[in-house]
């Protein structure tokens, strides 16, 4: 019977069927960016054969590995971007993209994530912000709300979190956006964007985790989450003419910056047959 229900579902030929159904807890927004993944490079056309997926460490990370049907690396915590800058210098012709969570891409990994930005390397990096270190317990993350309950802030969060948006936005980045897992549509245009620009491209999917973030924070189902991320969310365009204070605890959601520039690994392999030329290298006929 579960086959049948597989075999039905129109992108089940981007899923390792063997894997399924996840591990994810119910409720979990995992699956719907997911959807929104493979929905993106149904439209697109790209053959999962020319795709590299690399993925961190935390709940996020299981998007790309074990479910999705491509070559895949489950790399360690923190060090998703580092591994995919690798991949892609090595292999620039392959189309890679980096699915992981907030803990895992903007807290263990944040360095790796403003410095890929500020190279422009071409990677997609497709951040899953749930709020929370959720694989681990429901410790406090770099995301999480001020005034938000976790494990590790029973009383309330005092830190403000990392805008990762506008942080990989001013690091230099070719195309950011930022959508939630209410905004499905725009957040496949938005991966769709994404994997067609040329230099680095983040898009921020902020979703829900009904388990560890919503039963603390008096949001015990999906569809509470949900509602709460339809209710909060304010499209980029009118967000420019409110001021901080109304901004406060808002989602800020839209399409941040779309721009033309130089890409690391064309800039790179440019100095090398540069060099290469210079010296001779590889010139049968030099001295």
């Amino acid at each position: 019977m579960a086959k049948e229900i597989y075999t039905k579902y129109k992108m089940a030929k981007y899923l390792r069927k063997e894997a399924l159904p996840t591990a994810l807890c119910p409720g979990c927004g995992g699956g719907t960016v997911l959807n929104a993944f493979a929905n993106a490079i149904d439209q697109l056309g790209i053959d999962p054969r020319d795709l590299v997926v690399v993925s961190g460490i935390g709940c996020s990370a299981w998007i790309a590995s074990p479910y999705f049907l491509a070559d895949t690396l489950h790399t360690t915590h923190g060090r998703a971007i580092a591994y995919a800058t690798g991949v892609k210098v090595g292999l620039p012709d392959k189309k890679v993209v980096v699915i992981s969570g907030d803990g895992d891409l903007a807290g263990i990994g944040g360095n790796h994530l403003i410095h890929a930005a500020r190279r422009n390397i071409d990677i997609t990096v497709i951040l899953v912000n749930n709020f929370i270190y959720g694989m681990t317990g429901g410790q406090v993350a770099p995301t999480t709300p001020f005034g938000a309950i976790t494990t590790t802030s029973p009383y309330r969060n005092v830190e403000h979190p990392l805008n990762i948006a506008e942080t990989v936005t001013s690091a230099g980045a070719s195309y950011v956006a930022r959508w939630t897992t209410f905004h499905v549509y725009q957040l496949i245009e938005s991966i769709k964007r994404a994997l067609s620009v040329k230099g680095f491209a983040l898009v921020e999917a902020i979703s829900q985790c009904p388990v560890q973030f919503g039963r603390r924070n008096r949001m015990k189902t999906p569809t509470e989450m949900l509602r709460w991320f339809q209710k909060n969310s304010v499209p980029i365009s009118k967000a420019r003419n409110m001021s901080p204070d109304e901004l406060e605890g808002k989602i800020v959601v839209g399409e941040l910056v779309n721009r033309e520039k130089p890409e690391f690994t064309e800039e790179l392999n440019s100095l090398i047959e540069e060099v290469s030329k210079h010296y001779g290298l590889g010139d049968n006929n030099a001295d």
